[in-house]
């Protein structure tokens, strides 16, 4: 089965398209892949390091996305790119196509619809975005991340939640002795998503101090920042630098950092809810302010149900934190808000998106959403 992924940008329109593979990798033997992304974004690295041939589209970026493909500030290169994206249906000849969004998917869906190929979007925000929502009736379904998202998009429309890596058989005490952690004080896991954030790495420096007398904290600062934070670090007294990690970034050993951790700390992007709500994880989120609030909704379901606070951005600083990071001296309501997390969760939405994609190769009729409502959660 080849299948092409049109992917690119931040994390969380990448790992979601990684997760699916690795679950459609499970059950079918002759998985070919192709991925196709941008200029500028993250999957110059993490697509190759995943082992996947990745093709870049002539289309840069797009400084105006409204009603229809037509209505972008570049018609050239989009142009050019949906003839650079027929060309490759044509010559590699994919069963089905997966995009995640953000402009790399205009001309990808555009030329799906014109080759005939099965194409399925996948919405990570709770409101979709421009790209999306101009482009949603090119495809031959929809997947979403968030319950309500479908009533702003056409067609055949599916809740599947996040599709996130596999987080089974990670074990508390072994991630904390795989990461260096202490075993047995509370942690904090403070999180900027898959490119940081200058307000929380600020926030964290400022509370340093006052943090480490009661728990450890396992910060992910990103590539600029991390060399401040280790010179941080062995400015600490001995016995706090050892409750201290920075990290520039995690991969991998992300599902670690998750099982190990007691609270986190960050933005409100989609596949960081979705993982934390997987393993129980209560969180305080602090949504990225701009993007037309798309993080602010992200977030609002989890904080209906318990499981989650909101900090907005422009209160978070070191007092925030410091209150924030209360919650880990209340064990009750760390049990209860870890609860509500799990109650949230869709631990197998990389399956039910796998099953979607399954029936658009084989041309087979879309399964019924309450079916991949039950695989999402993994009750099929």
């Amino acid at each position: 089965m080849r299948i092409l992924i049109a992917a690119g940008g931040t994390g969380g329109h990448i790992y979601p398209a990684l997760a699916v593979l690795r679950s459609l990798s499970e059950r079918v033997d002759d998985l070919e892949v192709r991925w196709l992304g941008g200029h500028r974004g993250l999957e110059a690295t993490i697509v190759p390091a995943a082992g996947y041939r990745l093709d870049r589209l002539w289309l840069r970026s797009l400084r105006s996305v409204e009603l229809s493909v037509n209505s972008v500030a570049d018609p050239l290169r989009l142009g050019a790119s949906v003839a650079q994206t027929m060309a490759l249906l044509a010559r590699w000849r994919p069963r089905v196509i997966l995009t995640t969004g953000g402009y790399v998917s205009i001309p990808v869906l555009a030329a799906a619809r014109a080759a005939a190929v099965p194409s399925l979007v996948w919405a990570g925000d709770r409101m979709p975005g421009k790209s999306i929502r101009a482009t949603a009736r090119l495809a031959s379904a929809i997947a979403v991340a968030f319950e309500g998202s479908c009533e702003a998009l056409p067609g055949k429309c599916f809740v599947t939640g996040t599709p996130i890596r596999s987080l089974a058989g990670t074990e508390r005490t072994a991630a904390r002795e795989r990461l260096d952690l202490p075993a047995t004080m509370p942690l904090l896991l403070v999180f900027g998503g898959s490119q940081a954030v200058r307000r929380l790495n600020e926030a964290v420096a400022g509370a340093l101090p006052h943090l480490l007398s009661r728990a450890a904290v396992l910060h992910i600062t990103g590539e600029p920042a991390y060399a401040e934070a280790l010179r941080r670090r062995e400015e600490l007294p001995e016995k706090q630098r050892a409750r201290y990690r920075p990290y520039p970034s995690l991969h991998a050993e992300m599902a670690d950092a998750l099982m190990a951790a007691d609270l986190l700390i960050g933005r409100a992007g989609s596949s960081t809810l979705a993982e934390a709500a997987a393993v129980g994880l209560p969180l305080v989120v602090v949504p990225y302010p701009h993007a037309a609030a798309h993080q602010v909704a992200n977030a609002r379901r989890l904080v209906d149900a318990g499981g989650a606070l909101v900090i907005a951005d422009e209160d978070f600083d070191t007092a925030a934190l410091l209150e924030a990071s209360s919650i880990l001296d209340q064990p009750e309501r760390l049990a209860r808000m870890s609860a509500a997390c799990r109650a949230e969760a869709r631990p197998a939405a990389a399956r039910a998106v796998a099953e979607l994609l399954l029936s658009l190769s084989e041309r087979r009729s879309l399964p019924p959403a309450d079916h991949i409502e039950r695989i999402s959660r993994d009750a099929a």
